[in-house]
């Protein structure tokens, strides 16, 4: 790989790691099994050369101030090789890179959109149709819109079609506009859709410590393949499919569709090495494998847990992944024959399941990180296999308990050079999440005797699903607007009701009626209703009635931590009422 510690910039070190690894195969993209591209080093070069150069025509990097936002481009796209060609455009051009999440609502990339104040974006056809028929199109301004696989007929709505985007740019060198550390490289959502927006401004010192200290434990090379599952614009997958694996000359690969069958598929047919999933996924993957092995004969199943019992003792210490595939050879040839191991994060990840896999022989790397850390705090090494923990500090990354109760446990804090600059434009919620160089991340944790991290539940309002994705109930509340009631708020459970799990996260939505007014039937009704619109990840569980008036500012914000610690002191969890 490259020893990235001389790199300014990541387009410095992607740049050299396309010429390093020329004829080493970069990309892969597979739709319904499938291969519809394989690109070298050299080829993905060669390919980003008219992009950038058309972009540059446009004017991204042209402003000297390279924060401004007349040089940020924003990515809305399923995971493809097109995801990657224009990321590297961009940065390559001095641009900052915003990705966004494919699967919010037009609306919803609006917002961010809006937020961010992106003057480029770079989108799908489907993508591109949802934001125009979404309310508050009509105030979008952007200087340039380019649209994926749009219909020979398409009313394109001011875009235009990658490919004539790509042409114009043909025959021509882009202009490489170096960058310092300091300087911003991307701007991720963390949540903000709907509620108080959180753009976490990375650095190009960030990615690169981030990633530097990731492939000290977890290193790739040439000939490694890396399966791309999580979207892209997340975190962690940009970083362990993207720049991880780039900067070391291995593989990365797409599927354009992610139906279980073909994912198998995938497996086999590429010999994955390593795979990064969220414990939701990790979960059915579980299930499905469980119940194959069940439905063996008695016998079978015996021997099975004899070897089961042998594995464990052997690879006590750390993996040993020779030893494990002669063991089980058939499980192992599922997965492709070459699996080293599953990398985890995102949500909790129930430490019985993380054991079922490494029982196999198939280790799973559970991690810890948060958006503003750029990636990841704390990954297991494997040395040895710890699934009741979440690993401990990467190299270069420090972590403390502040405030530790009498059995240690006390709010998560983490420095290091991979902790964000900032939040774009909120110097006030800036100050209250990195406060001496100090990220504060809200989560309760304690580190044992070996440094090992353990995490056991929030302090912030929020909660994560098992798919990944955070959620603000803030950000929920808009959906709730016009409700027949006098006031009403939305909570995490445990942030009402504080429990050490991180399992089970539950959203409340909390109801002051009018005086005189009861909460029956109606209500009810018009709650599941209206919740039966919202993603399955973002539905409220249930709700409580609240007979007091909301505490509030002098600028009649609520007080939402007042407003949890009167309800914490005056009602049982069990009072909520389920939808």
């Amino acid at each position: 790989m490259l020893d990235l510690k001389p790199y300014q910039s990541l387009q410095e070190a992607l740049r050299d790691a396309l010429e390093t690894f020329h004829d080493h195969v970069c990309l892969i993209e597979s739709d319904r099994g499938r291969e519809r591209h394989r690109l070298t080093y050299g080829q993905f070069r060669d390919l980003t050369r008219p992009l950038a150069r058309a972009l540059q025509d446009t004017g991204l990097g042209a402003d000297p101030d390279p924060t401004a936002a007349a040089n940020r481009a924003a990515i809305i796209m399923t995971n493809q090789s097109r995801w990657l060609l224009a990321a590297y455009a961009i940065h390559y051009s001095g641009g900052v890179l915003v990705p966004l999440d494919y699967k919010l609502t037009g609306r919803e990339q609006l917002a961010l959109l809006a937020h961010s104040q992106a003057h480029y974006l770079i989108t799908e056809w489907f993508f591109w149709q949802q934001i125009t028929r979404s309310e508050g199109f009509a105030d979008f301004r952007a200087r340039c819109v380019v649209v994926t696989d749009a219909p020979a007929d398409a009313e394109l709505c001011g875009a235009v079609r990658w490919e004539e985007f790509v042409a114009r740019g043909a025959g021509r060198e882009p202009v490489f506009r170096p960058r310092r550390r300091s300087d911003w490289a991307c701007i991720v959502y963390s949540s903000g859709t709907g509620g108080r927006p959180k753009g976490c401004v990375l650095t190009h010192d960030n990615y690169l410590e981030q990633c530097w200290s990731l492939t000290r434990w977890y290193p790739f090379w040439p000939g490694v393949r890396y399966l791309s599952i999580l979207p892209t614009n997340h975190a962690i997958d940009f970083m362990v499919g993207y720049i991880g694996p780039f900067v070391c000359g291995a593989a990365v690969v797409h599927l354009r569709t992610l139906r279980p069958e073909f994912v198998r598929e995938a497996f086999a047919t590429y010999r994955i090495t390593y795979v990064c999933l969220v414990p939701m996924v990790l979960k059915n993957l579980e299930r499905g494998l469980r119940q194959r092995l069940q439905e063996l004969p008695w016998l079978q199943r015996r021997w099975l847990a004899g070897l089961v019992s042998l594995n464990r003792m052997l690879t006590r210490g750390r993996p040993r992944p020779w030893l494990s595939r002669r063991l089980f050879p058939a499980i192992h040839r599922a997965f492709g024959g070459e699996l080293l191991a599953i990398i985890v994060g995102g949500a909790f990840s129930d430490p019985q399941m993380l054991q079922f896999f490494y029982d196999l022989g198939i280790p799973v790397a559970n991690g810890y990180g948060l958006t503003e850390a750029c990636t990841a705090v704390t990954v297991n090494n494997l040395k040895p296999f710890r699934p009741d923990t979440v690993g401990q500090p990467l190299p270069g990354v420090e972590v403390r308990i502040v405030h530790p109760d009498a059995d240690g446990i006390g709010e998560v804090v983490v420095r290091g050079r991979n902790v964000m600059s900032h939040y774009l434009d909120d110097p006030e919620l800036t100050a209250e999440t990195i406060r001496d160089g100090w990220l504060y991340t809200g989560d309760l944790g304690r580190l044992d005797r070996d440094g090992h991290l353990q995490l056991f539940g929030r302090k912030k309002n929020m909660i994560v699903t098992a798919g990944g994705k955070n959620i603000y109930p803030e950000d929920i509340e808009a959906f709730f607007e016009g409700l027949p009631v006098k006031e009403f708020c939305i909570f995490a459970a445990n942030y009402l009701w504080p429990a050490r799990t991180l399992a089970d996260e539950q959203l409340v939505i909390v109801l002051r009626p009018e005086p005189g007014q009861t909460c029956g039937d109606a209500l009810h009704s018009e709650l599941t209703t209206r919740n039966r619109r919202l993603q399955d990840y973002k539905r409220v569980h249930g709700y409580l009635v609240w007979e007091r008036d909301f505490p509030r500012t002098a600028s009649m914000k609520i007080k939402r931590d007042v407003l949890a610690a009167e309800i914490r002191a005056a009602v049982e969890r069990s009072a909520m009422v389920p939808l």
